[in-house]
């Protein structure tokens, strides 16, 4: 019982975590996305190296480099989760949050059709039924826009792949983060050098804004390890429902505090998705019981 309830705290703190990143971001918006995205991969590499340090997990990233088809697996993860975060940065300072927070409602349901295209996964009747809400949804939005929603749909395109990615590497989370981030270090640390020598930046400038450069790091790799502590202590059904606690409060922080437009077409669209969702989640609820017996 105790291991569970930590797992839970660690899963409500990840999922927090990540729902109010969107309120990090924001203090950056003087700072143009692709140079927050460098900062995001620099000092997260530098904050994972520590870990590892003090984890002593160097043999274990040592095995990882060592492994060829492990560290291109790794390689391609890795501009993967540069694409999403880089895309996410860009959403939230473009006036977005909303958005964002329907890419990863729709994200759930776009795994379960990788696992049925390229993974030979097998559909269960309910979770058919909500990826056709999710796509009725996303239809809908073209429909009524005429444009689809892209920044949702790369984030959880991209997001689904990269998980894809990971699932096809047998390798931690912290090794396995730091290569990837090691592998967008180099270009990401020579355009911070770029904008400090000639470009111009606020970087090492103006000290509220060093301050929330460097902490990007910590936010990036903070969540990771709790989400990796809960995943060790719960059950995949039991995380899945955690994990829409951080698009929910991406959504709230959209609509309430950042009083980004909701209207009635933005509601039929979202109203498709959460039916989805209820429906994904229900049918992992059903699968746990069956499996536990309980």
């Amino acid at each position: 019982m105790n291991q569970k309830l930590g797992g839970v705290l660690f899963g409500l703190a990840a999922f927090t975590a990540w729902g109010f990143l969107p309120a990090y971001w924001k203090q950056l918006q003087a700072v143009g996305p692709f140079e927050i995205l460098c900062h995001r991969i620099v000092w997260s590499c530098i904050f994972l190296g520590l870990i590892i340090c003090l984890q002593r997990r160097w043999e274990e990233v040592g095995d990882l480099v060592k492994t060829p088809g492990k560290l291109k697996g790794l390689i391609l993860s890795g501009l993967l989760i540069g694409a999403n975060w880089f895309v996410y940065i860009w959403a939230v300072n473009s006036g977005r949050v909303v958005e964002t927070s329907l890419g990863y409602y729709i994200n759930p349901m776009i795994n379960v059709l990788i696992g049925y295209l390229l993974l030979g996964e097998t559909f269960s009747r309910q979770q058919f039924v909500a990826v056709l809400f999710a796509l009725a949804g996303v239809g809908y939005s073209l429909v009524s826009y005429g444009s689809l929603p892209l920044f949702a749909l790369t984030l959880a395109l991209s997001f689904a792949f990269y998980g894809y990615a990971r699932k096809k590497i047998a390798a931690a989370a912290i090794p396995g983060l730091f290569i990837e981030t090691i592998v967008l270090f180099v270009p990401a640390l020579a355009y911070i050098l770029f904008k400090l020598t000639i470009a111009g930046s606020a970087f090492m400038k103006d000290p509220i804004l060093t301050f929330w450069m460097i902490g990007a790091g910590v936010v990036t790799s903070l969540p990771l390890l709790w989400f990796a502590a809960a995943a060790k202590r719960l059950n995949l059904s039991t995380v899945g429902i955690l994990q829409y606690l951080a698009p929910s409060i991406a959504f709230t922080l959209g609509v309430f505090v950042y009083k980004e437009p909701f209207t009635r077409h933005n509601l039929i669209t979202f109203g498709c998705i959460w039916i989805g969702v209820v429906l994904y989640t229900g049918e992992s609820m059903v699968r746990k019981k069956q499996k536990t017996g309980n």
